[in-house]
């Protein structure tokens, strides 16, 4: 029978380990209330230190916004699932947040982009650095980062609205993905089955080509330095930038891999993984630039000794 468009989807925590579920919420907790405070504590320290009003600040903080929206976006349900046992989701509340998971993932891949320019602008032309990344082309940047990720994910999830899904509503998850709601859904998917592919080699894949083209340039430009010490000096302002390209990249190619390849290997690692993908950047790309980078390290200090002067 199929299902009516008001009717609900039913989420999907760890399955046969409901008992353990309060236990499960407790280092998820942590990661979400570490990674809100991280990323928040970030925002403020690029809005309120004068000294971080710098294009490279400008893109860390579109960054930690980014992974901000992506905690925020899956926090409630994934909790309301372990704490609540609150399952039922509506079509709309679940098609909005696949919408923003998937536009927030299209989303930290254009920001790492944009980094990498910023990077690329700095130490390739850095007599043209000023002149170019001017906040206005900063803000324009940001605005057509966000602009080309909504309007790609918006297609495939308006169609989810027109679908009849007549099959189980038990979801995969403890928060709506696109690929997990196409599989219950009785109509033609073949658009949604491949333009999701088309847009991951259209942008992401591309995104990861043109970064790593910037580094090769930004290489060669770095071993024509005579200095060693200036040398080194480049090569370090790139360090947290390509630790959080690793740590987004590797992460989206191991949860491809085991989607794609490990159908045999149990469930709870799928679910595993997915957890890994959506908190593992937002946790430590703020660790990777507060331990890098020293103006970052000393704008936490001054804020965190405020109080402390005061008293």
């Amino acid at each position: 029978m199929w299902l009516n468009t008001t009717t609900s989807f039913l989420l999907t925590g760890f399955p046969r380990m409901e008992q353990a579920y309060h236990w499960i919420s407790i280092p998820l907790s942590v990661a979400y209330i570490s990674i809100i405070l991280s990323n928040g504590t970030l925002l403020f320290l690029v809005r309120d230190d004068h000294n971080l009003h710098e294009p490279m600040y400008y893109f860390l903080a579109m960054l930690a916004a980014t992974d901000l929206g992506v905690t925020l976006t899956t926090m409630p349900t994934v909790l309301g699932v372990l704490w609540l046992n609150h399952r039922e989701i509506g079509h709309v509340a679940c098609f909005s947040q696949a919408y923003f998971i998937h536009t927030l993932s299209i989303v930290e891949s254009g920001v790492l982009l944009a980094m990498a320019y910023d990077r690329f602008m700095a130490i390739c032309k850095p007599l043209r650095y000023t002149s170019i990344l001017t906040d206005t082309r900063v803000m324009k940047i940001g605005l057509g980062v966000l602009t080309r990720a909504g309007l790609s994910i918006m297609p495939i999830i308006i169609r989810l609205h027109w679908f009849p899904y007549c099959r189980s509503h038990v979801l995969s998850h403890a928060f709506c993905l696109h690929q997990d709601v196409i599989k219950l859904a009785c109509a033609d998917i073949t658009f949604n089955r491949l333009y999701p592919v088309v847009v991951v080699f259209a942008m992401v894949l591309l995104d990861f080509f043109i970064i790593f083209f910037s580094y090769v340039l930004i290489l060669k430009t770095v071993m024509g330095i005579a200095s060693r010490v200036e040398r080194a000096k480049a090569l370090n302002t790139c360090v947290s930038h390509i630790c959080c390209i690793l740590v987004f990249y590797i992460t989206v190619v191991g949860l491809t891999f085991i989607h794609r390849f490990g159908k045999h290997i149990p469930h709870v690692v799928h679910i595993t993984m997915s957890y890994i993908y959506f908190l593992f950047p937002p946790f430590m790309n703020p660790v990777i630039y507060s331990i890098k980078t020293k103006q970052i390290q000393m704008g936490m200090l001054r804020l965190f000794s405020l109080p402390f002067s005061r008293a």
